[in-house]
């Protein structure tokens, strides 16, 4: 998807500063390196998302997601102190730390010198042995579909919420929706209790990403990374950044591979390399996933449990506090100047409410007791007005998911409505009680949630 509903140089400087960008460490250890360093992937189909960012707003003709990769990566992430110390940012430097051969034109990533020598140098500063390195990515092969899903749209196409918002707000997902929280009902409540992240959110955001896990992708995730790690689009204008992240995610799963025992060259997953119910990088696989269903081991590709689980625990990682609103209506009374001024902290909460309503963004009710900072949001709507909203440190959590305001009210408001119609259905059906004891007047305690 997009990254925000504006792109400012500003705005850029917030993204690229932003602590919570899970490509912050390796930008500064490729900077030391004089190698440029990892950011967000761009749009991919609602059915290929990932905890990825982007940096443009949604167009609506455009694929809905980019994810997680956050990139939101994203994505989807931290600058966390648990990383592995294996995966120190090794992007555009060979072993020896000169820069890495000129990109190389075969598809076949073991004829490429370039490859070769980033597999080496990944050898020489990890664990991984050199020749299993360098057997895998010869075993990759360049995705020209990941480059054309990659390469920036033409400019000028126009982003239109409403248009948006019905693509994921719609009877199929709601339905698919409904009988995910009925089987899960139990799981749900049991990580919203653990890690106070709403059921309708982790809803919400497993429906957007793959459909309930329908469209997980099909794409071989060491083709899409290699490709993106070593012919990521020239016309791109971050294109070294974007270089130095996938690079870094092709590393990620390479580790994840030998850590969890899996074949890197059988896993699937969108064209930005994100796998599973939640669409998670590898760097987010190995930071933030759990193993919620307690069988020992993680398992994003087939168990909605971890995946639910997992969810929770990355918008935990994320800074999410429980109880407060994502965001709040607002009535917009500014001046050009204040609505300029409003807007040019993009999602970043920013001003206390009574400065937001000095400025001209009127809200009421719980808005005028929330002790946090708020932002205004605003979401293009074609020729037609744009929307508002007074976002809270909660929004702007949701955008570390993915670093657009589109894809992060999208999110809520499909676990919202799925919540309002869950309710008119009556809720989970009634669990037969057991028959209390007779010689007890307490009633036979609820089982433990699996």
């Amino acid at each position: 998807m997009n990254a925000l509903a504006r792109n400012t140089p500003q705005t850029q400087r917030i993204r690229d500063a932003s602590p919570f960008g899970r490509w912050a460490w390796p930008l500064c250890l490729a900077w030391a390196l004089s190698a440029c360093a990892p950011v967000n992937p761009p749009e991919s189909s609602a059915a290929q998302a990932s905890p990825v960012a982007q940096d443009t707003a949604p167009a609506i003709a455009s694929s809905p997601l980019a994810h997680n990769a956050n990139v939101s990566d994203s994505a989807n992430a931290n600058a966390n102190a648990n990383a592995n110390a294996n995966a120190n940012a090794i992007t555009n430097v060979t072993a020896t730390g000169t820069a890495l051969p000129p990109r190389g034109t075969s598809a076949d990533y073991g004829q490429r010198e370039d490859a070769m020598a980033w597999a080496d140098a990944v050898a020489a500063r990890t664990d991984l042995p050199r020749e299993w390195v360098r057997s895998q990515i010869a075993q990759a092969r360049r995705q020209a579909a990941v480059v054309r899903a990659m390469t920036p749209a033409p400019a000028g196409r126009e982003k239109n919420w409403a248009a948006y918002r019905a693509r994921f707000i719609e009877p199929v997902r709601t339905q698919a929706g409904l009988a995910f929280w009925q089987r899960h009902a139990d799981t749900l409540d049991r990580a919203e209790k653990q890690y106070g992240v709403p059921a309708s959110l982790i809803v919400g955001i497993i429906g957007v990403e793959t459909l309930y896990g329908r469209q997980t992708g099909e794409h071989r995730v060491l083709d899409a990374l290699a490709t993106l790690a070593f012919d990521f689009p020239t016309s791109h204008s971050r294109e070294p950044v974007r270089t130095a992240f996938f690079q870094q995610e092709l590393l990620e799963l390479l580790l994840l591979s030998r850590e969890q025992n899996m074949d890197p060259q059988a896993l699937r997953g969108s064209f930005a390399g994100a796998m599973g119910w939640p669409q998670f990088l590898a760097s987010s696989w190995r930071r933030h996933a759990v193993d919620f269903d307690r069988d020992g081991r993680i398992d994003l590709l087939n168990s909605p449990v971890d995946a639910i689980g997992s969810v929770a625990n990355y918008f935990v990682a994320y800074g999410w506090t429980p109880g407060m609103p994502t965001h709040y209506p607002v009535s917009l009374m500014a001046s050009p100047q204040d609505l300029n001024e409003l807007l040019a902290p993009d999602i970043l909460p920013t001003f206390d409410p009574s400065t937001f309503q000095a400025k001209g963004a009127m809200v009421s009710g719980a808005a005028l007791k929330h002790t946090g900072p708020l932002a205004l949001v605003m979401l293009e709507n074609g020729l037609a007005p744009p929307s508002h909203i007074a976002g809270t440190q909660n929004f702007y959590v949701v955008t570390r998911y993915n670093w657009s305001s589109y894809y992060a009210l999208a999110v809520i408001e499909l676990g919202e409505h799925i919540a309002q119609q869950r309710a008119k259905a009556g809720g989970p059906k009634a669990r037969p009680k057991r028959p209390a004891k007779r010689t007890s007047p307490k009633k036979s305690a609820r089982s433990k949630p699996a």
